[in-house]
Formats: structure tokens, C-alpha cells, sequence
């Protein structure tokens, strides 16, 4: 089997080379790619491959802009640190992916299905590549699904907050955290600054980077900088000190606890 690795690091591409000669010794790493600009050029310039292994992040760009710059003919398993929920649709046709830091067991596993898909091509006695038909269609149409799925979220970055007889922007980078209060949303500056907003924290939570900010309950939503403390509390769940200090207790369940303490681990 041949295969063409488009990989950006190069202790990366050792690695694999060896894990899949180790997975299968019929295999021949064919070329290797670094750039998008390097992947194309060989595309162009080479037989197609049986099959390729396809970093999403490459030096000079997302590798998918190589479908965009020429045909890629061989079946696809990208490589990628994204988050498997995110990409768990994507397991279908001749598009897989894998996750790093790569496992022997799950690289056999897309190995055989790419087998199992060029045994049944055989039989029909068709090509199992992105022909410009329906193959091409399929492929394009998933990575296009694939690279709107990782795309950055776009999240608010201030708030148009009214004080005193004025408007003033507040940067989301200056809040500590949000809170309900008698079913007004309000939020509290480093700084210790009380403005209202109008918009419920439900929508709130949507609008905010979720690695800087945690729903800790139905009232708060907290900024990892906020968090001073954490303390065990009663039937599993965790007590926050904030600051600024809050009149409230800040409490986060027990469904969320684990949830919560991940990520302020992160």
C-alpha cells in the first residue's frame, strides 16, 4: 500500500512512518508534506497514492485548502488534536481521521476499513478515489461540514453598558462573572464595577469563550481568573470564593463538579 504522509513536524512523521509499518509492513510511505503548497506540488507531479494521512494544521495553512488548489484522487484520513465530538460525524465514506497523539489500535482500525472500502471497489470494479462525480461531491461536501466544524467561534469581546447618563463599552477581559439577580443579568468588573446587561445568562453563555468562562449553576457564570478558592461542600459539590467576593454562595453541583474542575485544569 502506498501512502503519502502531509504532516508539518517532522518527529511527527517518524512516528507514524514507524507505527504503520508496524501496523502493516506492506506499506510504503511514498512522500511526505509539510505545507499545503508542498502537498499540491506533489499531488500534481506524482502517481496517486493508495492512500493519504492528512494533517489538518499545516505550516502554511489548513490542509484543506489543498482540495480547493487540485483533486485529490485517494482516500483521506486526516490527523488532528480536535475534539473527537466534534469530528465523530466525519467516520464515513473514504474520510476517517484520527486523533493525536495516535493510538496502534485505532490506526488499524482505519487501515481495515480502508481496505474493506477498496475490496468492495474492486469487486464493483470501480476506482476508490474522489472521482469528479459523486466521490468528488461526497468528499467536498465533508470537508466543508469538517472545516466549519473547527472553526474558531467567534465570542463577544465587550459589552454597551449604560452608566449614568452615558454609554460606556466594558471589555469582556475586565469580567470577573455574570449573575442573575432578582431575574436581572448583571455582571461584576475585576475591578468591582456593577453593570446590568439584556441578555438572560442563557444567551450569555452562548456569547463567551468557554475556556475563560464556566456555567457554574443556573446564577453564575464564573471567569477562571475569578476563582480564588475552591472548597469541598456537602454531597459532592464545590464551593467557589470569587473575586470580587460575591454576597452569594457560589456553588457548583455535583453533576458539574468534575466537569468544572477539568477545566479549570486545563
Amino acid at each position: 500500500m502506498n501512502v503519502l504522509l502531509i504532516e508539518d513536524e517532522e518527529l511527527a512523521v517518524r512516528k507514524l512512518t514507524k507505527l504503520l509499518l508496524e501496523v502493516d509492513t506492506s506499506v510504503q510511505v511514498v512522500g511526505t508534506a509539510a505545507s499545503v503548497r508542498a502537498s499540491v506540488d506533489w499531488l500534481q507531479n506524482h502517481p496517486t497514492p493508495d492512500l493519504i494521512l492528512m494533517d489538518i494544521e499545516l505550516a502554511d495553512g489548513q490542509s484543506f485548502e489543498i482540495f480547493e488548489q487540485t483533486t485529490v484522487k485517494a482516500p483521506v484520513i486526516f490527523t488532528t488534536s480536535y475534539d473527537e465530538y466534534a469530528l465523530r460525524a466525519f467516520k464515513v465514506n473514504s474520510i476517517d481521521y484520527l486523533l493525536k497523539p495516535i493510538k496502534r489500535q485505532e490506526l488499524e482500525a482505519s487501515l481495515d476499513k480502508h481496505r474493506r472500502l477498496r475490496s468492495q471497489a474492486d469487486s464493483e470494479g470501480v476506482e476508490l478515489t474522489s472521482t469528479p462525480d459523486q466521490g468528488r461531491m461526497a468528499i467536498d461536501a465533508l470537508v466543508q461540514q469538517l472545516r466549519q466544524q473547527i472553526q474558531p467561534a467567534e465570542y463577544r469581546k465587550r459589552f454597551l453598558v449604560k452608566h449614568l447618563s452615558q454609554w460606556m463599552p466594558v471589555e469582556v477581559a475586565d469580567i470577573a462573572y455574570f449573575y442573575s439577580e432578582e431575574g436581572v443579568s448583571l455582571f461584576r468588573t475585576r475591578s468591582n464595577q456593577k453593570f446590568s446587561v439584556d441578555y438572560t445568562l442563557d444567551e450569555l453563555e452562548s456569547m463567551l469563550d468557554p475556556s475563560h468562562f464556566f456555567r457554574a449553576n443556573r446564577q453564575f457564570i464564573v471567569d477562571i481568573n475569578s476563582v480564588q478558592q475552591i472548597h469541598p461542600y456537602f454531597n459532592n459539590k464545590l464551593k467557589l470564593s470569587l473575586r470580587p467576593t460575591t454576597d452569594d454562595e457560589v456553588l457548583v453541583s455535583r453533576e458539574r463538579a468534575t466537569e468544572f474542575k477539568k477545566w479549570m485544569g486545563k
